[in-house]
């Protein structure tokens, strides 16, 4: 194998500039190096101290020439490249590998870090990059030489998780590098990113000090209401209103200027034109700012221009250790004792509550927040994250996640930043803590297969949202799917039954012996099949008797209580038995409906006791519905991605290297197939239809894999299931049983079934072949033949077609 040929004509890698955190929390933003930082390097390597120019260059210190400092900025991005971390204008840290032109799939690598960052764990942060754009440009082998005695640089390797192969001890050491993701590599770079991403966080959500530039004395502008919000709301730090031409603002003393500052704040919000933002937000690097909050607007919604200028403010605040909310935002809320931080311009406050809230609409998150002060939901956080430039839902994510304030988080999620991250993130969360989702696109399958995938209860609405955070912010999700219905008229109960068989939930009968208690309690002639019809003449006692009798059948999971109030007196005694009977079955969820009632949802509060009501029954059997899904995902045991046998990567490897981009020849599709223990093999058809799995490049969410049976079941029913690589166990599984034509393959219908374990195995095999060789741009098997159980699977045709250039960056 010969090393690839490098491009005639270089060109930048955009997609390896990527924003950067390091252990203590500190914001970088790393990219390869350019020509024009020939004098920047010069300027980095004249600030290293002699000991460190000594790990540097394994002996005793020789400065390089300027001249050949300055080549260094010069690489092919193939065979040679540097990535810098940058400190402001600076360079931070420069790592640097280079191919070995004898073993292309081995290069050496060096690390160079400034001395004053030399702890904060920029080492690590720079190998996962370099190794991870290493990979995507076919190096396999990262090889270093470290001083003995450089005991950082030595626990960077040894700690990173890959599988390190040390040589013998001596005054240098030899390291080689396998960087293929190992298990243990991504999950300490996982522990690594969600410690940094938590302490970058707190100047922003738990500041000591707050500054508001901006700030006016007129009370109907943003930056009047924003300093008035956070005095009003209880911040016990110091908030400090920034204007030249005021003197007090809200009650609060102002300042002419940032620099006039009696100490640099930790967040600061920034209400100031678009055009003047660039600058206020220089200001705040000067001053030593660790968070900044852009309020304004002016920036990516108004075209090309605006959101070249957001993305390079972003790369400015990261470059100089901050971190960004906005713009186009509403701002920060954390109403948990340690914070009472209302650092936004809302007029409705939240209360304090359980749920926490990410939404990248700065608009509407003042509907929001008004609405929820209505349902009576309490919030532990609310962000507001605007154009999400910087601070993310993925970042927010992580810091809810051991908040102990937060029980459930809620996203209104226009764009993923990093779809990958996001999944790991919410997979890991989901099974502790629901989230739930509205997404305003399409029910496109790339983003319904991301959030199941993730356990994320995915709403088609804001009002659907806040129903199902309702629900699980006050009760705890049904252990199952059987539902009681109770009321005191039919109409209303009728449509609660069809609503929960549109959920996915069942109304079965109830036991024997539950019938029995309703009667000998109501009486004989109440209708207590289910639902349990109390008639227009229900009274408090009633409903207590019946929801207590339900709720102790061990054939029901959760209770839904319709109460029309202009049928019954006293809707206040009806809805006190319901908490009752609610309170002595926690276990198992109740929900409300009181049609026609307005206020009577104020009754269905007691303390920390409260039974979610909505106007229309549809609407509880719904938010239900999900909670049970939720539940069922949660229940059942986490997919693993399994080591699958008899896969060569390697010999993958060296097919795609020897391939033109383009479509791969056919003999060479059967080898890259056979490489990963797929056979290309025509046979007759299996008892039940051919199917076929094909892998496309979703621009937002990379590799998508989708599966489905021929002919009409696809084409006219679109009966197709696709999920995002990579594929664990569990997600196979769930994929292949997903079609509502699954029937056909289990032997539920019309035959002895399908071999479903090869089929699983081989979608798993699909699955490691691309997230292996990200060259692949499409895969097609069409068709697949479905054999008899224990006979397999059959691919008759295969094609692949692989990209004009790889990735790299992190997933």
């Amino acid at each position: 194998m010969t090393t690839p040929p490098l491009p005639s004509d270089p060109s930048y890698p955009d997609d390896l500039e990527r924003p950067g955190l390091v252990r203590t929390g500190r914001s970088t933003f790393l990219r390869p190096v350019r020509p024009e930082d020939a004098d920047r390097l010069v300027a980095f390597v004249g600030s290293l101290s002699r000991a460190t120019l000594a790990y540097r260059s394994l002996g005793p210190v020789v400065r390089a020439r300027d001249d050949v400092i300055r080549r260094g900025a010069h690489v092919d991005y193939l065979n040679e490249l540097a990535l810098v971390a940058l400190a402001g204008d600076e360079i931070a840290g420069l790592v640097r590998y280079v191919r070995d032109p004898e073993e292309p799939e081995h290069a050496e690598v060096t690390f160079t870090i400034r001395d004053d960052y030399q702890s904060e764990g920029f080492g690590r942060l720079l190998l996962e990059h370099i190794a991870a754009a290493a990979r995507a440009r076919g190096i396999r082998i990262l090889e270093a030489d470290v001083l003995a005695d450089n005991t950082r640089m030595i626990n960077v390797f040894l700690g990173s998780g890959y599988r390190v192969e040390a040589g013998p001890p001596g005054q240098i050491i030899h390291f080689e590098i396998a960087i293929d993701p190992q298990t243990l590599a991504v999950a300490r770079a996982e522990r690594r990113e969600h410690t940094a991403v938590r302490r970058s966080l707190r100047p922003l959500l738990e500041p000591r000090s707050v500054a508001v530039i901006g700030a006016n004395r007129d009370p109907l502008t943003i930056g009047h209401e924003i300093v008035a919000n956070l005095l009003r709301g209880g911040f016990g730090g110091s908030v400090f209103p920034v204007n030249p031409r005021a003197e007090r603002i809200a009650g609060a003393r102002a300042y002419p200027r940032l620099r006039d500052l009696p100490e640099a704040p930790d967040l600061a919000l920034v209400a100031v034109r678009a055009e003047a933002v660039p600058e206020v937000v220089r200001e705040c690097a000067d001053a030593g700012v660790k968070a900044v909050v852009v309020v304004s607007t002016g920036f990516g919604e108004t075209g090309v221009e605006g959101r070249a200028s957001e993305l390079e403010l972003a790369r400015f605040a990261r470059a100089s250790g901050m971190r960004l909310v906005g713009p186009n935002c509403m701002g920060v809320v954390n109403t948990t004792p340690a914070a009472r931080l209302a650092a936004t311009f809302s007029p409705a406050l939240p209360t304090p509550g359980r749920v926490a809230m990410s939404s990248q609409s700065g608009p509407l998150g003042l509907a929001v927040l008004d609405f929820a002060r209505r349902l009576r939901l309490g919030f532990s956080g609310f962000v507001s994250v605007g154009h999400a430039v910087d601070v993310s839902t993925n970042d927010l994510l992580q810091w809810w996640e051991e908040d102990p304030a937060t029980s459930v988080i809620l996203l209104h999620v226009e764009t993923f930043g990093n779809p990958r991250r996001f999944a790991r993130v919410a997979r890991r969360i989901a099974p502790r803590k629901p989230i739930v989702a509205v997404h305003p696109g399409p029910a496109d399958s790339a983003v319904s297969s991301l959030f199941a995938q993730s356990g994320v209860i995915r709403t088609r609405s804001l009002q659907e949202l806040f129903d199902v955070a309702l629900l699980l912010a006050h009760q705890p999700p049904p252990p199952g799917d059987r539902v009681a219905v109770i009321t005191n008229a039919g109409g209303p109960a009728a449509l609660a039954v069809g609503a929960c068989a549109a959920s996915g939930l069942c109304v079965p009968a109830l036991g024997e012996p539950t019938q029995q208690r309703l009667r000998s309690a109501l009486g004989p002639h109440f209708d207590v099949a289910n639902p349990v019809d109390l008639t227009p003449k229900a009274t408090a006692a009633h409903y207590r008797q019946a929801l207590d009798a339900v709720l102790a059948d061990d054939g029901i999971d959760a209770a839904v209580v319709l109460f029309m109030p202009p049928l019954a007196d006293k809707p206040d005694e009806v809805a006190s038995a319901i908490l009752d009977a609610a309170a002595a079955r926690p276990e198992k969820p109740v929900v409300a409906s009181f049609l026609g009632g307005a206020g009577v949802a104020d009754l269905l509060h007691r303390g920390d006791l409260v039974v979610p009501t909505y106007t229309f029954p549809e609407a509880a059997a719904a938010s239900l519905g999900h909670a049970a899904a939720y539940q069922a995902w949660r229940s059942t045991p986490a997919g693993v991605i399994p080591d699958l046998p008899d896969v060569d990567t390697e010999h993958a490897r060296s097919l795609v290297t020897a391939c033109d981009p383009g479509p791969v020849p056919a003999t060479v599709t059967a080898e890259l197939l056979a490489a990963y223990g797929i056979a290309v093999r025509d046979t007759r058809p299996g008892p039940g239809p051919d199917a076929f799995l094909t892998v496309g490049a979703d621009p937002v969410f990379g590799p998508v894999v989708s599966f489905g049976l021929t002919g009409d079941y696809a084409d006219l029913m679109a009966d197709v299931a696709h999920r995002v690589t990579p594929l664990s166990d569990r997600d196979a599984r769930e994929m292949v049983r997903s079609l509502r034509a699954a029937p056909l393959l289990d032997g539920r219908v019309g035959g002895p079934g399908v071999d479903l374990a090869a089929l699983e195995e081989t979608v798993l095999r699909i699955s490691a072949m691309v997230e292996d060789l990200p060259e692949i741009e499409a895969l097609e098997l069409r068709p697949v033949r479905l054999l008899r159980p224990g006979d397999g699977v059959a691919v008759a045709h295969a094609t692949i077609r692989l990209a004009a250039e790889p990735t790299g960056g992190l997933s």
